[in-house]
């Protein structure tokens, strides 16, 4: 069996202590001279450790102060429609976009199925990574209507949130939503896009949005799971 490197093993416990409270949100890690006796490593390797986590989000280094543990997890709440990219921007992220690119397809199957058209029918499909910090945090496949957003592909980079620009633009307006919630493994050539192992766990989303008229969008998305979860409120019987 391979032995752990020293500075994963400060990793790991770093991350777990931060995972259950024991570094709160917004205090400061241990001093390097603390962890050096800690777990009994050379800066360096504290210093590799600290860098990880500061990487991942999970701790931000103040100059002349620290590293300060910071909220990892962006938390939507389905209770209404809301976006990816607007739980981001409300918890403070800075949303950024790579790879977007938006295309006329003929609707396969299931995507017919969804939009309630026939197979074959020209849809617009939206691909993206979105990023939140510069952290790539999701991979994002979209599914439109034509008649929803006619010049879509005209717009590539006219936007962040989807959600926004279809309300602002378009004038569209979402009425309900049917989303399916489910874990998934990172294959090869997610875990390249979302800097993270092949195998990784992934939360997956797909959802049916509706206006007056019925289905319009449809949604794949793919969120690495340690960054991301969903809050769903339940009340009586």
């Amino acid at each position: 069996m391979a032995r752990v490197p020293r500075y994963r093993i400060i990793y790991d416990s770093l991350k777990g202590g931060i995972k259950e409270g024991i570094y709160a949100i917004g205090t400061l890690l241990p001093t390097e001279s603390e962890m050096e006796n800690q777990f009994r490593a050379s800066r360096t390797t504290v210093r590799r450790a600290v860098g990880l986590l500061n990487a991942e989000g999970y701790v931000k280094v103040v100059q002349g102060r620290g590293s300060q543990v910071q909220d990892p997890f962006a938390m939507q709440k389905l209770n209404n429609i809301t976006s990816v990219t607007e739980t981001l921007s409300q918890k403070g992220f800075v949303v950024s976009t790579r790879s977007k690119c938006i295309e006329k397809v003929p609707a396969s199957d299931h995507v017919a199925e969804a939009l309630h058209v026939p197979p074959g029918t020209s849809v617009f499909k939206l691909q993206r990574v979105q990023c939140a910090d510069g952290i790539p945090i999701a991979i994002m496949c979209n599914y439109l209507k034509t008649s929803c957003a006619p010049d879509l592909d005209k717009h590539v980079d006219s936007f962040t949130s989807l959600y926004l620009f279809l309300e602002q633009h378009y004038h569209v307006i979402f009425k309900e939503a049917l989303e399916y919630l489910s874990a998934d493994a990172a294959t090869f050539y997610e875990a390249q896009i979302l800097n993270i192992s092949t195998g990784a766990p992934l939360l997956c989303s797909k959802r049916i949005s509706s206006d007056e008229d019925g289905p319009f969008e449809y949604g794949i998305i793919k969120l690495v799971a340690d960054k991301y979860e969903y809050c769903i409120y339940l009340t009586g019987r």
